[in-house]
């Protein structure tokens, strides 16, 4: 039996679109069994990926796009639904996102500002599918551009030497970033856009896939800080940058997008800098739109990205 699902009167713009990923350990009938479901509720895949770790014994994932008329008034049943006659024989983990919601997306910064200008004009733009409700900075410096986009921008002082975990294991800027972000809503993706301080491990447990940070390098080379000064000093032919998922591990978390571009001795320090600025931008703008667009599958400490 299908659901059913009833456009509402009164609802404008209902775009019937909907993204499915799942996860669970490869075995042979699992497509059919998506398919099948989908196609006898009514739906029209109009796009679909999937990866196999390993054909034996490996992790299979799936990412399916669909379109159903009216799928905004019957989510919560094809979801009970897709649980009951899949998932469950599986022991899939999965979800079901609708694609008109846009996903809210906090900025942290710190004094640089190519990065956090990038996503806001590309956000501004339409070419990102987010709402940014507010930027964090450890500085003031950047609060009049932040508010030329209509954009809240709040400072949170944080020293240069850190403060010590408090009762929740949280330091007190942190408390404070918190509290300003609890006071806006649920957030569904955190950009640390060049903030350049170390979030405590229980911070980033709260959000966990949920922050990604763009390092100025092509990692695992020169982890922590100064890529650039290092790689200068070791002469270096590439540099690059790597937009990745924050863990409680500085710089160790499940990449998802990375790109290069090559230098000489000719490239002074400086010179470094200005061109590894552009390649993190691109890097951190492809990155955080495959999150936003649910392109991004998680693997251990890898991701399928599904771009």
């Amino acid at each position: 039996m299908s659901v059913a699902c009833i456009a509402k009167p009164g609802i404008v713009g209902q775009a019937g679109t909907a993204r499915l990923l799942a996860t669970c350990q490869d075995r042979p009938g699992i497509v059919a069994a998506v398919s099948g479901f989908l196609y006898r509720h009514g739906v029209n895949i109009t796009h679909s990926d999937q990866h196999s770790t390993d054909p034996e014994g490996g992790r299979f994932f799936l990412r399916q796009e669909f379109y159903l008329s009216g799928l905004e008034n019957c989510l919560d049943e094809l979801e009970r639904a897709f649980e009951h006659e899949v998932a469950s024989e599986y022991k899939m983990q999965w979800r079901l996102v609708p694609a008109k919601r846009k996903k809210r997306m906090v900025i942290l910064v710190s004094r640089l500002d190519h990065a956090l200008m990038d996503l806001l004009w590309r956000v501004g733009r339409g070419e990102m599918p987010a709402d940014i409700p507010m930027v964090i900075s450890n500085h003031p410096d950047l609060r009049a551009h932040v508010e030329s986009f209509g954009v809240a921008f709040h400072h949170v002082h944080v020293p240069e030497a850190h403060d010590a975990p408090r009762g929740r294991g949280l330091t007190l800027p942190e408390e404070r970033m918190l509290e300003i972000m609890d006071a806006e809503g649920p957030i569904d993706l955190m950009v640390l856009a060049r903030y350049m301080r170390i979030l405590s491990p229980a911070f980033v447990k709260r959000f966990p896939q949920r922050i990604i940070n763009i390092h100025h390098s092509f990692l695992p080379a020169f982890e922590g800080a100064d890529p650039y000064r290092r790689a200068a000093e070791r002469g270096v032919k590439l540099i690059g940058a790597t937009a990745h998922y924050v863990t409680g591990k500085l710089d160790k978390g499940p990449i998802i997008e990375q790109d290069v571009i090559r230098v000489s001795h000719r490239h002074r320090l400086e010179d470094l800098k200005i061109l590894g600025r552009d390649i993190e931008r691109q890097v951190l703008s492809r990155a955080v739109r495959w999150h936003l667009e649910d392109r991004v599958l998680v693997d251990g400490n890898k991701t399928i990205v599904f771009a």
